[in-house]
């Protein structure tokens, strides 16, 4: 038994025996959160899977494919985005999508990967990124050195669409590692083991791009600007926005959205004027679900 084994011994037991538990346990969710999750997971599109991996924690692999039985992530095309990104990954091209932050930039490569049935790799871009966050690394694995694979490297293999998130974040010495990628080579060079591997077939690189961010110090490089399609978002129509809001808060009054949607538009004007940042669709969208939670509307915005 555990209580007759040596101190550390007997810890380690006691630990694996705390760990068995813990995998074997079911997991207890209150009767009214699951009801408002089903509800909450019916409205988005989410499948049962993928509620229940949200609630209980579950890790997954960053290179996904799309599942039998979910539905597609919400998007409203705003015009002829859709068209431009299947003409572009019929070609393998690398698109720029280019746009104000909470526009709908990601939630549009959501939609996209999931109607070409393809994993989506993103990428945060900031200003610690080295190209070893991207390309991977040598690690320390026991008596051995083992190499990992980087994000970058995973999607090449893969086959995914790699969505490199606010690219003008990164350092530039970051940012050309993915050159040999953008052009007629389509290769990525993994200089720490003297390799270079050709991009699956089916890869597909995409970089965000927000425009009023750059600064005189902070911009891309004409050479890696050069290499992409450019895609232009904006915020939607006044229309398309009010659909949005009531899909993502499901539940909230049309004459609520209206209203919303009206104060949101009308603020957006005042940017450079007295407001530093505009109010996104994303912003709205959070303020109808404070509503949703109970929160007074002055207060939620």
């Amino acid at each position: 038994s555990a209580g007759e084994l040596p101190g550390r011994l007997r810890h380690n037991v006691q630990r694996v025996q705390r760990m068995r538990a813990a995998a074997s346990a079911d997991v207890k969710i209150r009767p009214d959160a699951m009801i408002y999750s089903n509800r909450t997971h019916s409205q988005s599109g989410e499948s049962m899977k993928t509620a229940t991996a949200r609630q209980r924690g579950v890790e997954h692999d960053i290179v996904q494919m799309p599942q039998t039985g979910e539905i597609s992530p919400y998007y409203e095309p705003q015009g002829n985005e859709i068209a431009v990104f299947e003409a572009a990954y019929k070609r393998r091209l690398p698109v720029m999508l280019k746009g104000p932050t909470g526009c709908g930039k990601t939630r549009f490569l959501e939609h996209m990967a999931f109607q070409l049935r393809r994993p989506l790799v993103t990428g945060s871009c900031h200003e610690d990124l080295t190209s070893s966050d991207l390309v991977g690394r040598f690690l320390l694995e026991g008596a051995e050195t083992v190499w990992q694979d980087g994000p970058l490297t995973r999607a090449v293999k893969a086959g995914a669409i790699c969505y490199l998130d606010e690219i003008v974040e990164a350092r530039t010495d970051s940012t050309v590692v993915i050159h040999s990628l953008t052009d007629h080579r389509r290769q990525l060079t993994i200089e720490k083991k003297g390799q270079e591997i050709a991009a699956h077939q089916d890869l597909i690189l995409e970089v965000s791009y927000n425009p009023g961010y750059q600064t005189v110090l902070k911009d891309l490089k004409p050479s890696t600007k050069q290499r992409f399609i450019a895609l232009n978002f904006d915020f939607p129509s006044e229309e398309i926005e009010r659909k949005i809001v009531l899909n993502e808060a499901a539940g909230i009054p049309p004459e609520i959205v209206h209203q919303l949607v009206t104060a949101g538009r009308k603020a957006r004007l005042l940017k450079d004027h007295g407001l530093e940042e505009a109010a996104s669709t994303r912003a709205l969208v959070y303020a109808a679900n404070m509503m949703n939670a109970g929160l007074d509307p002055v207060a939620a915005c």
